[in-house]
């Protein structure tokens, strides 16, 4: 197997340099000119800045504003980052040692680089907190989800650990408050066809065979203020799809509380941590495909909203 072409550039924010391969063609006069119509969207005048302060390198080191084009050569780039709004919650580090490191997320932080998120993602802040550059997650949370995620520290075992998310060898359950409906016979197992479009915000449900399938129990139920019934549930899914359970208890009649897209999309600005969304990934169980032990992880997390629901509809904090 060829092994990966290392970056000559260190990681920035906990982020590795984007490498690119020129191709084999020789349309080009220097490597600015290629740089150019291959980032559409980077202003030249950057790229030009980029190469007069070196930092745009090749194997050999930073390349010239004037170097001539090489077909079939690799270049490597930080790539400028967008400003972001600091989600102002902290990791909680559930287990750690030299295989896996296992946190909860807060409400708010996506797991990976993406989109508008790059610096604040729990992937991003852990590598820098934690000194580990190689860190990768086993799993993703959907970033308004908080709770149990697994990261592995070792590149090597990577692919052993997502295999057994990929493979559904994790058992996952999930807790949530709703609003307690004394007419729903409970426990029950949802059972639907979920379809997600890309390009859409939002899954919505359809007739077709059954994808998605998850076991919905009342754990326990309170009174909250004026007159609020509150439901506060287990959540087992038997399948993944994107916005499962979240769906299946809209489709039950009792959303999820803070849910901003099911049964209606509302937008909300990045900025507002507001009534965080009452889903928790709680527990995690796998026997270890290293070590062959059975592993078992539990949220310190609890849902704010069932014990305080004046200070999660007011409140900034998501536990």
């Amino acid at each position: 197997m060829r092994r990966k072409l290392r970056s000559p550039l260190p990681q920035r924010h906990g982020l590795d340099a984007v490498r690119l391969r020129t191709p084999a063609g020789t349309s080009w006069t220097t490597m600015r000119d290629h740089l150019v119509e291959r980032l559409p969207r980077v202003d030249p005048a950057r790229i030009d800045a980029m190469l007069r302060e070196q930092r745009i390198v090749d194997r050999d080191g930073p390349i010239a504003p004037d170097a001539p084009y090489v077909p079939e050569s690799f270049l490597w780039f930080h790539r400028d980052l967008p400003t972001e709004v600091p989600v102002p919650f902290e990791i909680g580090i559930v287990h750690r040692d030299d295989e896996l490191v296992v946190v909860d997320k807060p409400h708010f932080l996506a797991t990976i680089p993406r989109g508008q998120h790059i610096v604040e993602t729990a992937l991003v802040r852990l590598r820098r907190e934690l000194g580990l550059p190689t860190l990768s997650p086993a799993h993703r949370l959907d970033r308004v989800t908080a709770g149990l995620l697994m990261f592995v520290v070792r590149p090597e075992r990577r692919g052993a650990y997502q295999t057994l998310f990929r493979d559904r060898l994790v058992r996952k359950t999930y807790e949530a408050v709703a609003r307690y409906d004394p007419q729903l016979a409970l426990p029950r197992t949802a059972r639907s066809r979920i379809v997600k479009e890309r390009g859409v915000i939002c899954a919505r449900e359809e007739p077709g065979p059954v994808n998605a399938v998850t076991t919905v129990e009342l754990l326990e139920h309170r009174s909250g203020p004026d007159g609020l019934r509150l439901g506060r549930y287990r959540l087992t899914p038997e399948t993944g799809r994107t916005h499962q359970l979240r769906l299946h208890m809209s489709a039950l009649g009792v959303p999820i509380l803070g849910d901003d897209f099911y049964p209606v999309l509302t937008e909300k600005p990045l900025d507002d941590f507001r009534r965080p969304l009452q889903l928790l990934a709680s527990s995690l169980e796998f026997t270890d495909p290293v070590s062959g032990e059975e592993r078992s992880f539990r949220t310190r997390i609890a849902l704010q909203s069932f014990t305080s629901y004046a200070a999660w509809a007011g409140s900034w904090s998501p536990s």
